[in-house]
């Protein structure tokens, strides 16, 4: 029996710059992977642990965060700019993660973030909880393949018993307490409550046959004050001062005009030149160009407009008829808040002025503009049933601001979920211990080697509430006993008791309205179990180095060497 051996051989071809290695099998010399040189691989084991440890390592970075006492991280990026937050998917989104495998693990929480706004954190832990537990399998000799059977049995199972220990969202108070757990622990000081009522009320005002387009609420922020002044306004906020100073500062039962075209004369497409040797002319010509303007401010006012929003720019002998006219006018606007304006005022954004008819205009209660600090910004209220709505926030710092923001889209994407589904379960680590024991259970009634990677799915469930308690400074192996004990006597709240972060006592957490959707912890096992699986059977990495680069001079004449 001829042993098998790896051994190199440079290519006998010395003077070409890019050096080969030829890995060999057996006594022969026949070639079966060719690889350029530096290329670096791990097989088997090493590869698998190498992926696993790395995984690991990005859970570990977000870990002290879960949680009402998780804690901040200060983010600061090449250029110097500083972040200081503990939602998951940001801290993820600014590090720069260069393992292929902890990339991996970070789009679990991008999913996360896009499906549900909430638990990014919690799926990322899970994710490497289940890679860690794997690892003693692995060391057992169990094949991979058998962990992810079993681990994807697991989840299946796990999104049954969900789905049998949620319950029906039968009021607002639930919405409420939805949003205020995914407020607590967010930077919000002691608003969560203000804010968990300003974000059930938005996503009320936006739902259309039983769906949030949470898009349509819109966040405006604006240095100055405190987090509790922050307010919700029926309508939209511009961060935009009016084009003229004698323009009217409250406009009454506002008919409002959107254009995404320009209010001036429109350019020539090629450069023309106009020569002109008569004064008349002249006059002529500017007279023709000032009454082509004046004729837009006719037609604005002819249906009976009294203020403008352009997305273009407004001439400035057109600002002046509008102001002549008591006619408020913006220019310059995003096309994202002209679009909001149509949808809270339901007016038509026309591509052209002399297009313009009645029907076209929005309605309000009333455009204000408003100095809020030192800048001027326009308030779009009193719209009728408006489908797209502003938060107004306030804060005393850049820093402040932009974490209560975050908060703030978390809260209003989990409300919208919750709203959708209808469906909400305990928080506090609650579903987890139920999850752990049923799925105990479980695994004993499948058998076989399978229900060894069951049961570590089921021990990973515990990092949750370990976490919880370890960030809020209890003993998390007393915590872990009291939630089983109370889990374990099968009673009728049984499933719903979490760990009180206070007391450190297992407490039913429906009764203390710490809520989250159901499709939060779903996701967050699915996207954990999937990201763990397709990391478990990877194994063999073969990385390649990037070319060197091509030599001074570019490349040389003549055949290529043979």
């Amino acid at each position: 029996m001829v042993m098998s051996k790896y051994f190199y051989r440079r290519s006998k071809l010395s003077e070409r710059s890019n050096q080969e290695i030829i890995l060999m099998y057996g006594s022969g010399n026949q070639p079966v992977i060719v690889l350029k040189e530096g290329t670096e691989r791990s097989k088997d084991k090493e590869a698998q642990f190498n992926n696993i440890a790395a995984a690991k390592a990005v859970a570990d970075a977000v870990r002290s965060t879960l949680g009402p006492k998780g804690m901040d991280k200060m983010l600061v990026n090449t250029i110097g700019d500083v972040v200081i937050t503990n939602d998951g998917v940001t801290i993820l989104k600014e590090i720069d993660v260069q393992h292929p495998a902890a990339k991996m693990v970070v789009e679990v929480a991008k999913t996360q973030d896009s499906e549900c706004g909430d638990g990014t954190t919690t799926s990322v832990v899970l994710a490497g909880e289940l890679l860690k537990q794997s690892e003693e399998l692995i060391n057992a000799n169990v094949h991979p393949t058998v962990i992810t059977n079993g681990y994807k049995m697991a989840s299946t199972k796990a999104v049954e018993i969900l789905n049998d220990i949620a319950v029906d969202v039968k009021s607002d108070k639930v919405l409420k307490q939805v949003a205020a757990t995914a407020l607590t622990g967010k930077s919000v000081g002691e608003e969560e409550e203000a804010l968990a009522d300003i974000v059930v009320k938005a996503c009320k005002s936006v739902e259309e046959n039983g769906v949030v387009d949470t898009k349509n609420i819109r966040i405006q922020k604006k240095i100055g004050g405190v987090i509790g002044d922050t307010y919700l306004v029926q309508g939209i906020v511009v961060d935009k001062e009016k084009v003229h100073s004698r323009m009217p500062t409250h406009v009454e039962k506002a008919k409002i005009a959107l254009f995404s075209c320009p209010l001036e004369i429109k350019k020539t497409e090629f450069d023309a030149q106009i020569q002109i040797t008569d004064p008349t002319a002249m006059s002529s010509f500017l007279a023709e160009e000032e009454n082509e303007l004046k004729a837009m401010v006719e037609k604005i006012k002819s249906v009976g407009a009294n203020v403008v929003f352009s997305q273009k720019g407004v001439d400035e002998l057109v600002q002046h008829y509008l102001a002549k006219n008591g006619i408020l006018g913006y220019r310059r606007l995003k096309q994202s808040d002209l679009e909001a304006i149509a949808k809270a005022t339901g007016a038509t954004i026309v591509g052209n002025v002399q297009e313009l008819t009645k029907n076209d205009l929005g309605t309000a209660g009333a455009v204000d503009e408003k100095l809020v600090g030192e800048d001027g910004m326009a308030f779009i209220t009193g719209c009728k049933n408006p489908k797209a709505i502003t938060i107004f926030v306030r804060g005393g710092t850049e820093h402040v601001l932009e974490e209560v923001e975050r908060a703030l889209n978390d809260a209003i994407r989990v409300v919208g979920v919750a709203m959708e589904d209808g469906k909400v379960v305990a928080g506090a680590g609650a579903p987890e211990i139920e999850l752990e024991l049923r799925l105990m259970d479980y695994a004993a009634s499948v058998g076989g080697r399978e229900q060894l990677a069951i049961e570590k799915f089921a021990k990973a469930m515990e990092i949750i509430p370990w976490t919880l308690s370890e960030n809020a400074g209890i003993d998390p192996i007393d915590s872990i006993i009291k939630l089983k004990n109370a889990h374990e006597k099968k009673a009728a709240k049984a499933k719903y008791f979490g760990i009180d972060l206070d007391s450190g006592e297992a407490v039913d957490m429906l009764a203390k309205n710490v809520v989250e959707p159901l499709r939060v912890k779903v996701q967050a096992i699915n996207s954990a179990e999937e990201v763990a699986n397709m990391i478990l059977r990877i194994d063999d990495v073969i990385a390649s180095r990037r070319a060197p680069p091509a030599p001074a001079g570019g490349p040389q004449g003549g055949m290529p060497p043979m």
